[in-house]
């Protein structure tokens, strides 16, 4: 293998995540490839990558050290994949690393929603895909520069090829957990992410957001189908959050200065953080709105109910192209009926 194809870590999809994550990893002397769109790799090649978070933490990474491609390179050889492409792109993007990397490569699906690890399996049965959780936001803030702007530790389905990675994405500021049951860890994260949706239809930060009871109440709406459709299949959620995902909704609704004083540790958002979703209607790009709400819809579904709250958003948002302007909280809760 040439030293040009040397990489110990592909990310697949360099977005905001993937350039995050595997940014965070090449500070940390881990060859890294970057495979990902010509204008965020054209951005790399010019500025490097600028990493920071809300913590104060800034690492910069030249872009000498790091391999760029549009495409999984012939001959490449990683120990690890990180797979970040949006969800509509699983199946292409995983079909494209099971033509060209060996069996049995692990590859760690860094991706929202539920479904993503299994549709990746099926495109690229030959490789090893696992699936994981990404719980915080990371946000594009300039040419190279990504920041994080939530807080939270990286989890993934055990398996023994990822054991020695704990370590190390430990030294490099992006430390991972192991779980023996994924799914319960998953739904959580969805559970909170039923707010990406509102919050790009917002227009606003996310703690500004957040900070109007009318869009809380969508969002806590949102999540009370879900909690609904996870009873009747008999999922219990992981605690993602300070408190009980049931207690999440209450909360929610409470008036804002008592939802300040309750829930201080959910307001922890710097100014800068925003969900991709957001970036997603910004750049006019397709949503990730079907692997959140769509899951929720889907799973209600399967259990003989209904979600009309969340397949509602999933309208909102597929017809937003039209639309165009913010939704203020009084125009999403009636176009809820909330």
């Amino acid at each position: 293998m040439s030293d040009e194809l040397a990489a110990d870590v592909l990310v697949m999809g360099a977005g905001t995540i993937g350039c995050f994550i595997g940014g965070s990893l090449a500070a940390a002397g881990v060859r890294v490839a970057l495979v990902g769109r010509p204008r965020v790799l054209g951005d790399v090649a010019a500025h490097g990558l600028t990493l920071t978070d809300l913590d104060g933490t800034r690492h910069q990474v030249l872009p000498d050290v790091l391999r760029l491609s549009n495409e999984v390179p012939a001959g490449v050889r990683p120990a690890l994949v990180l797979l970040t492409v949006k969800s509509g792109a699983t199946e292409e993007a995983a079909a494209e690393l099971g033509a060209v990397l060996p069996a049995g490569t692990p590859v760690l699906s860094l991706q929202n929603g539920i479904s993503n690890a299994a549709v990746a399996s099926q495109a690229a049965p030959k490789l090893n895909i696992l699936p994981a959780m990404v719980p915080y936001n990371v946000a594009e803030i300039g040419a190279g520069a990504f920041h994080r702007g939530t807080v939270g530790r990286l989890a993934a389905k055990d398996d023994p090829a990822l054991r020695r990675w704990v370590a190390v994405f430990d030294r490099a500021g992006v430390p991972i957990d192991l779980h023996p049951e994924l799914l319960p860890i998953q739904w959580g994260k969805l559970l909170l992410n039923l707010n990406n949706p509102v919050n790009a239809l917002s227009g606003l930060p996310l703690r500004d957001e957040l900070l109007q009871r009318g869009y809380r109440r969508c969002l806590a709406a949102l999540m009370d189908e879900a909690l609904a459709a996870l009873d009747k299949a008999g999922i219990a959620p992981a605690q993602l959050a300070a408190v009980p995902a049931r207690r999440l909704p209450a909360i929610l609704r409470l008036p804002t200065p008592l939802f300040r004083l309750v829930a201080a540790r959910m307001l922890r958002i710097d100014a800068k953080a925003r969900s991709s979703m957001a970036d997603d209607l910004a750049l006019g790009r397709r949503t990730e709105i079907d692997a959140l709400c769509g899951e929720v819809v889907r799973l209600a579904e399967a259990s003989g109910m209904r979600a009309p709250l969340n397949a509602k958003m999933v309208e909102l948002l597929e017809g937003w192209p039209e639309r165009k302007t913010r939704w203020t909280p009084a125009q999403l809760l009636a176009e809820m009926r909330l």
